[in-house]
């Protein structure tokens, strides 16, 4: 049988869980949409629909605001599912990585959040400093985990695994990250994604592949 203080407990945890996501996503949207500098606690709390006082519940200011969305997505992104299974060959999923990858960073919406992060970094160097490892290296370094096991089982010669796989994930963002994220051009169609990593491929494979 629970007990009713647990139980009480638990119905107080979710509805806990449940106003700080209320709040985080109303956030979002309000730095997404004015930048960093541009929103203030006040329509944040509008756009949450929270008043301003359950917001500082929550959040002592916009910087820890901020700092909790980066965190959030840092988790979020660096556990994304990309498939680095090394008993697979290195052309289907460098493939399947390239554009996982670029749906990942060219998502709508997802170019305000680089965006954002880039304009804060100098003020917040932490905040920066978590989303680069958290969600860029730490995805380079499980590419180059994989890239070594191919090296292992013959497939490929790399010395620097680390460095081959920041080149890779390079190739796969030319003429698609840059154009997108300063708003030059709208997210890339599935069409031009599949040719620009087909050229990645085949590049990293005519330098890289061990030649039979």
């Amino acid at each position: 049988m629970i007990d009713a203080a647990d139980s009480t407990t638990q119905v107080t945890q979710d509805e806990d869980s449940s106003k700080r996501r209320q709040i985080l996503e109303g956030a979002r949207k309000v730095f997404m949409d004015m930048g960093f500098d541009g929103a203030s606690m006040g329509e944040i709390a509008r756009v949450a629909g929270v008043s301003k006082g359950t917001l500082y519940v929550y959040f002592a200011d916009k910087f820890r605001l901020f700092e909790a969305i980066v965190e959030e997505e840092s988790v979020h992104r660096g556990a994304s599912n990309f498939s680095f299974d090394p008993d697979r060959d290195a052309a289907t999923v460098l493939g399947e990585f390239g554009k996982a990858w670029i749906a990942v960073v060219c998502r709508p919406g997802g170019g305000s959040a680089i965006r954002t992060v880039m304009a804060i970094a100098e003020r917040m160097p932490d905040v920066g400093r978590r989303y680069y490892e958290c969600v860029l290296n730490g995805t380079i370094s499980r590419l180059a985990a994989y890239l070594q096991a191919r090296v292992e089982a013959g497939e490929l010669a790399i010395d620097d695994c680390h460095l081959a796989a920041s080149q890779f994930q390079q190739m796969c963002q030319a003429t698609l990250f840059l154009p997108f994220i300063f708003q030059a051009e709208p997210a890339p169609s599935p069409d031009r994604v599949h040719k620009v990593i087909g050229s990645a491929v085949g590049m990293f494979l005519a330098h890289y592949g061990v030649k039979n």
